[in-house]
């Protein structure tokens, strides 16, 4: 049987097992992978084995070979609406629940929508079609990943601002990486299967650069690697052991907070474990103290932990590390993840009796503390 078809019968034997509708996503290093033409591949394998499946949003990017397989698929209308004066098409989310296909296609996980949609994020609109009960097949990029975004742009160069919680990669029945080596993504590039001629000279000299592609192809592998191994733990009996439990500390330090709720998630993810953000509030930093710009700040971070599946905890203390002492004791923490910064040797130095106060009291408690660089 060829892959597609091994795939597709795996799929749908996922599909029937519960009443929420199952999640398949498929997963590549960079655009040009070939994402959008398997899942249209499979749509057609699931059609010819007698499965509902529709065609919910399909981007083909002008790709001949992507747009050739559309034909044949049954299509659920794009949502018109206006916007600054311009027609737009985005999913209808509405008329696919109504529809109630059994299976779904819907490319660009993490399109932005329009404003004045329902959802922000089309990743939230998948998660409606699901709750309806309907199975969805989608897709995204490495980089679309709100904790390999900082990984990403050291790659790269450059920042990419639509991105999905790790939580909805958590959320996923099966998790597909679509794999090409370097060269044979730039021989795509150069024939002229992934951008217009005009763009091929540009992509070359920027992100398709061979050294960049094996990274990016790294983060993807490792990531999928992950996933999976998530999977075998949540399915199969689980040996005994010590259930790993994470907390990361933030303050009001906007990026810093970003930089440790963003690495204490790739860490939760790769221990499967329950993970918490944990802020301690003292007297300087209370609402009518702290500056609008910091208190939008920590609402973003927090809402930034939530989506990446943390649960964030805020407690009142003028005594931070004993704050961080009993919030640690109190929901059994194994590991607390913290930012290099908030460490300089001068506090250190100045809170001596402090520090070593916290570091004897985890370690009684047989936590483990890891700075964040």
């Amino acid at each position: 049987m060829p892959e597609p078809e091994k795939n597709s019968a795996r799929f749908i034997d996922l599909i029937r097992r519960s009443r929420r509708g199952k999640f398949k996503i498929y997963i590549g290093m960079s655009a040009g992978v070939g994402k959008t033409y398997r899942m249209l591949q499979e749509a057609h394998t699931l059609l010819r084995n007698g499965v509902d499946v529709r065609i919910g949003y399909i981007e083909t990017h002008g790709r001949k070979e992507t747009e050739q397989l559309i034909a044949g698929l049954p299509l659920i209308p794009r949502r018109k609406l206006f916007y600054k004066g311009k027609e737009l098409e985005e999913l209808d989310v509405q008329a696919i629940i109504n529809g109630h296909p059994e299976i779904v296609i819907i490319d660009e996980l993490a399109h932005t929508n329009i404003e004045g949609s329902k959802n922000e994020k089309r990743w939230q609109d998948v998660m409606d079609v699901l709750d309806a009960g309907i199975h969805v097949i989608s897709a995204v990029n490495i980089q679309h990943i709100e904790s390999l975004n900082e990984e990403v742009k050291a790659i790269t160069g450059i920042g990419v601002t639509e991105r999905i919680p790790d939580n909805v990669l958590k959320q996923a029945d099966e998790v597909v990486n679509i794999d090409l080596t370097a060269d044979e993504l730039v021989m795509r590039l150069k024939e002229g299967k992934i951008y217009a001629a005009e763009k091929i000279a540009q992509a070359l000299n920027n992100f398709f650069q061979p050294d960049k592609i094996l990274q990016l192809r790294e983060l993807a592998l490792t990531e999928v690697a992950s996933q999976v191994e998530r999977k075998i733990e949540t399915e199969l009996p689980k040996a005994p052991g010590r259930d790993e439990r994470l907390m990361a500390c933030i303050s009001s330090n906007h990026e810093i907070a970003k930089m440790v709720i963003r690495k204490t998630a790739r860490l939760a993810s790769y221990y499967h474990s329950d993970w918490y953000v944990l802020y301690v509030q003292t007297e300087k930093e209370r609402g009518d103290k702290i500056g609008l710009a910091s208190q939008r700040h920590l609402i973003n971070n927090f809402k930034l932990a939530v989506e990446s599946g943390a649960e964030v905890i805020r407690v009142t203390n003028n005594n931070i590390a004993r704050g961080i002492i009993e919030t640690a004791e109190g929901r059994k923490i194994t590991t607390i993840c913290i930012g290099k910064p908030h460490l300089s040797l001068i506090k250190v130095i100045l809170n001596t009796a402090v520090f070593n106060q916290m570091l004897n009291k985890l370690s009684e408690a047989n936590i483990d503390i890891v700075i964040l660089s």
